[in-house]
């Protein structure tokens, strides 16, 4: 973890980037890897305490604003500065544990010229009295609201327990010697491993050999689900490439798609790095036409991301229904064109990481009533701990192997068209 004080003068300057990217995110809707952008320059120990503070100010934001409205009768909008300066400042306190006067000195000079004295009544109001943990933190209203129609209360519980902790490192290997001498962390499916505090990526034992990549182990259902027996697989929306490598570390003749070119030179590295192999093709999965069919077809597709809210918490401000809907219809777009590239007897795999029902089993649902030379391949237990669903999927939902360290929320579905 950072530390809560900075390099730069009294850490101010890490907090000024702090708040530079919580309004990039809030006003802007940018995602957090975009808003870090605003933290560029800083010696590398103030960036990474700028995206530390950002980060726990979204995962506990409807809590703080509400200790922030019982301590001030004054009306703060939602994008003032006041208000995001107090924001900060009480999510250091709670989530990095940062030391009441270093809270104070840090956040007043944010608002030089501005409603200083304001924010330091609130601040000395609310240290005064001592500050709850928020141990469950509570979501978006219309975030919860959603979550509680889809999979009821239980689910919205467990989200907000995961939010409050930033979630392990999972590890996926390219085979299971390499894994099972790996000397840390604990395996919870074949060829994985789980670190709870992991430090720097790349000062991790065998990445410069190429052993493993980052993938969080919901992220791996979908790889896993591709029957071993389909020689020419396509990867279609291939970056950032967990699921490429899985795919290339099973033998499978391998196709990798994507329409970003820089996402996809990231992915070539990763493959280099690693030792595996498959073909690169930039092109837009909407647009491009295979000169084949193949055995397999895996759609990661794109979607809201909201399943990975313990890892990206800007999600749930950044999801709207709108955004929801776009990406269901993206979805709906790319299933159709996919379900064309796969042979008679070939195995679709669809995966999102969402929790949304409009982007995982409604998806799949239209696809199966549009096409009925498909059926799904019900799955089997990939993980101990996460039974497929009565209907073949697998939907990963919060509150999923909570003692082990969680996982993200995800759907995947394996389909096999009629060799008729």
């Amino acid at each position: 973890m950072p530390s809560p004080s900075g390099n730069s003068e009294e850490g101010v300057e890490a907090r000024k980037a702090a708040l530079r990217i919580l309004d990039a995110v809030l006003r802007r809707g940018q995602t957090m890897d975009n808003a870090a952008q605003a933290a560029r320059g800083l010696p590398p120990a103030d960036a990474a305490l700028a995206s530390a503070i950002a980060g726990e100010t979204l995962r506990r934001l409807p809590d703080l604003d509400e200790l922030i409205d019982s301590a001030t009768r004054q009306t703060l909008p939602d994008d003032s500065k006041s208000r995001m300066v107090l924001r900060l400042a009480l999510a250091q306190k709670i989530g990095l544990k940062t030391p009441d006067h270093a809270v104070v000195a840090t956040a007043l000079p944010l608002v030089d010229g501005g409603p200083r004295r304001l924010v330091h009544g609130v601040l000395g109001t609310l240290l005064r009295k001592g500050l709850p943990e928020f141990d469950a933190p509570r979501l978006p209203e219309d975030v919860e609201r959603r979550w509680r129609d889809a999979w009821g209360d239980d689910v919205v519980t467990a989200a907000r327990l995961s939010i409050a902790h930033r979630p392990p490192l999972d590890l996926s290997f390219a085979n299971e010697e390499a894994c099972g001498a790996y000397p840390a962390g604990n395996s919870l499916a074949a060829r994985h491993r789980r670190l709870d505090h992991a430090g720097a990526v790349t000062e991790l034992p065998g990445f410069e050999e190429g052993q493993w990549w980052v993938q969080d182990l919901a992220s791996s259902l979908p790889g896993r689900l591709v029957p071993a027996g389909a020689a020419d697989v396509l990867d279609a929306c291939a970056a950032p490439g967990g699921k490429t490598m899985q795919l290339a570390a099973a033998g499978h003749k391998l196709t990798a798609l994507d329409r970003s070119e820089s996402r996809l030179a990231r992915l070539s590295d990763n493959l280099a790095r690693t030792g595996l192999h498959a073909k690169t093709v930039v092109a837009d999965a909407l647009e491009w036409t295979p000169p084949s069919t193949f055995d397999g077809v895996l759609l990661d597709a794109p979607c809201s991301a909201t399943g990975t809210f313990r890892r990206h918490p800007e999600v749930l401000y950044r999801a709207r229904p709108a955004i929801i809907e776009q990406s269901a219809d993206v979805q709906e777009r790319l299933l159709t064109r996919a379900a064309d590239w796969v042979k008679p007897g070939g195995s679709l795999v669809y995966a999102v990481c969402s929790l949304e029902p409009q982007e995982g089993e409604e998806r799949i649902e239209q696809l199966l009533a549009q096409r009925p030379d498909f059926r799904i391949e019900p799955a089997g237990i990939l993980v101990d701990g996460i039974n497929p669903h009565p209907r073949g999927w697998v939907r990963v939902l919060p509150g999923m192997l909570e003692a082990q360290g969680g996982l993200d929320g995800f759907f995947t579905a394996h389909l096999v068209r009629s060799a008729a």
